[in-house]
């Protein structure tokens, strides 16, 4: 099959399913050995979306694990990239393309060391802020000017402890129910965000 019956193919299931209005994306690492780290924050919180909403992200395509769900009363392809956080770009640069989807209708939801565990934080653009994933959506998606959704995984122990142990490190027992309970707050936020209530959103979980 050459690369051009491939694209028809896509374009026509993009057709079938409906036109895709958000990408809704959950960042961290695929693997079994990063499962429920720290860095897969993003992810856990789209696995909360598919058990709240119903729906599935196991389909490949664009470097990624994908699904589509109605969020917020809008048709949204949903991402977990397996390109490996630092070229998380990658995934959401090819998604944006094939669907014609601006930056700014682009949610990023993501772990954050400078937040408590039981902490988010909703932005509605912004610098990458040293976190290796977003460095690498700014620069292969063309700009900063996208909302994300930050999850607090809480800072490292002291200062010499080392980012990456900690990053790819699991929560303990308690920390993990703050951060599933912060996944299903992020939910709601998602929805507010995707239907244009961003300001309310904010202003609920900020």
């Amino acid at each position: 099959m050459s690369i051009w019956d491939v694209f028809n193919r896509l374009s026509a299931e993009k057709e079938q399913a409906g036109k895709i209005e958000y990408i809704i994306v959950g960042l961290g690492n695929p693997g079994i050995q990063y499962e429920n780290s720290r860095h897969n924050a993003g992810f856990m919180a789209v696995s909360a979306m598919e058990k709240k909403y119903g729906f599935s992200v196991k389909t490949h395509k664009f470097k990624a694990l994908v699904g589509e769900a109605v969020i917020g009363g809008r048709r949204c392809l949903v991402m977990k990239p397996e390109t490996y956080m630092n070229n998380s770009g990658e995934a959401i640069a090819l998604a944006m393309k094939f669907y014609k989807i601006p930056l700014e209708n682009v949610l990023v939801l993501f772990d954050d060391i400078s937040l408590e565990p039981s902490q988010m934080r909703i932005r509605r653009k912004g610098s990458a802020g040293g976190h290796n994933g977003l460095k690498s959506i700014i620069a292969l998606c063309d700009g900063e000017d996208f909302p994300r959704i930050k999850i607090g995984v809480g800072k490292k122990p002291h200062p010499d402890y080392n980012l990456a142990d900690w990053v790819l490190g699991k929560f303990s027992d308690e920390d993990q129910r703050k951060i599933d309970k912060v996944c299903l707050e992020a939910c709601e936020a998602t929805e507010l965000i995707v239907s244009g209530k961003i300001s309310e959103a904010m202003n609920k979980f900020n």
